[in-house]
């Protein structure tokens, strides 16, 4: 079997069996096809490789300087194939399962202060060539402050989810899960507002006899609707006519802002945990620590007892 057959194979199951997204496949094809390069170079069958030849890549990619995120995304790429590999009867091995990698460093997120995102808002009605771009842009930026959905769940959004002013919607996230996620009145009425501007867009084109879009947010990108590159330009856009840093904002920093304002106000872990759709909840306490930061720097700042006394 070719490298490149072996890996079609790896990342047709890995969508059929357990769900993964077009973009989680990318990334393992990535992944694999400069391992494979690696091998080749040195006249060796990515299926024949030793435990050896795996720590050998991973030390050239050191080498090349890539970061340690990287590596160990990349390793654990090279062990969920080999695993199919050993299960399919490839091999009679593993040479991966051993192998330990860097290890991934825990960075804080970065996070919006609820001003910052409230300029956000503000700043998102000025943006925009027509009315119905406004209200477009309004209604993606509520929605994901609202919900703290990932970006790609946002943008393939379907129509038929927010129809008829509901007060909560139905969000397919990783690996198929759905959860049911709660809308804010503000959100709600951004909806409402592009609706009305999105229906009238479709009803021209079905006059013209062009096909109708299921999508929230249709465009002619080969997906058929707006792109998650798309949405993350629009928003450092947005973020300039804010006042903000772009280097400040993007759509995960929204999501983060949701997460952490909810903690801030009170809400428990479990309960972000469900709606922000992460599996462990372990994942979630990450936003507990960006809170402790916050606390720590408002004592260290407006405490009396923790000013410097004048000299």
């Amino acid at each position: 079997m070719t490298p490149g057959r072996a890996i079609a194979t790896f990342l047709q199951a890995q969508a059929a069996e357990l769900g993964a997204s077009e973009n989680t496949q990318a990334a393992y094809g990535r992944d694999l096809q400069d391992f494979t390069a690696f091998l080749c170079e040195r006249d060796i069958a990515p299926l024949d490789v030793t435990r050896a030849g795996i720590e050998a890549y991973l030390v050239d990619c050191n080498t090349r300087g890539l970061a340690a995120s990287t590596r160990a995304r990349r390793l654990s790429s090279i062990r969920q194939f080999f695993r199919f590999a050993y299960e399919e009867g490839w091999r009679g091995d593993n040479p991966a399962i051993q192998i330990t990698g860097p290890g991934r460093q825990k960075r804080l997120p970065k996070v919006l202060s609820t001003d910052e995102v409230d300029r956000l808002i503000t700043a998102t009605g000025t943006v925009g060539r027509t009315p119905a771009d406004r209200a477009r842009n309004l209604c993606l930026i509520e929605l994901l402050y609202a919900t703290g959905m990932r970006v790609s769940e946002l943008v393939s959004l379907p129509v038929a989810a927010l129809r008829g002013d509901p007060a909560a919607i139905l969000v397919r996230g990783k690996g198929g899960k759905e959860r049911m996620v709660p809308l804010s009145r503000p959100a709600r009425a951004a909806v409402t507002a592009w609706l009305a501007h999105r229906d009238a867009a479709e009803a021209q084109a079905q006059a013209a006899r062009r096909p109708g879009s299921p999508h929230l947010f249709p465009s002619r990108s080969r997906a058929g609707h707006l792109t998650r590159h798309r949405f993350y330009l629009l928003l450092k856009e947005i973020a300039v006519a804010a006042g903000i840093a772009p280097a400040k904002v993007s759509p995960h920093v929204l999501r983060h802002a949701f997460a952490t304002h909810l903690l801030s106000g009170g809400a428990d872990l479990r309960s972000i945990q469900s709606l922000l759709g992460h599996a462990d909840v372990g994942t979630t306490e990450i936003y507990t620590h960006v809170l402790d930061d916050r606390l720590r720097d408002l004592v260290l700042g407006h405490h009396p007892l923790a000013r410097k006394p004048d000299g």
